[in-house]
């Protein structure tokens, strides 16, 4: 399925299906939530962390990708992610966009 930030995609004539939207919550083990904060001293990348927000984007965009397919769509637009922190080393991540079907320019017989 083709997924695209923009509103339309160039070159194909499309119709909207509808909202389409995948999330989960996810979080670190305590001792990675520990090692985080003394990581704060010195500063630097919590590559922990990235590590869960990668994983927690794959999966928010797996889901709006199944529910698109439920739908017969053929692409997703105007992609979007936003997140939100649930508590304390716990991250909601969200992906959402409208789910659209190809549609064939009618022929016209002359």
């Amino acid at each position: 399925m083709l997924l695209v930030t923009t509103e339309f995609i160039p070159g194909v004539n499309i119709q909207a299906i509808g909202l389409v939207k995948g999330s989960t919550i996810q979080t670190v083990n305590a001792i990675s939530d520990f090692g985080a904060s003394l990581k704060t001293i010195v500063g630097g990348e919590l590559k922990r962390y990235t590590e869960m927000m990668d994983t927690a984007r794959a999966i928010a965009t797996d889901r709006m990708v199944q529910e698109a397919g439920m739908m017969g769509a053929d692409a997703i637009v105007g992609v979007r992610y936003a997140t939100s922190a649930i508590m304390a080393s716990a991250a909601e991540v969200m992906a959402y966009g409208t789910a659209v079907r190809y549609v064939r320019p009618q022929q016209q017989n002359n």
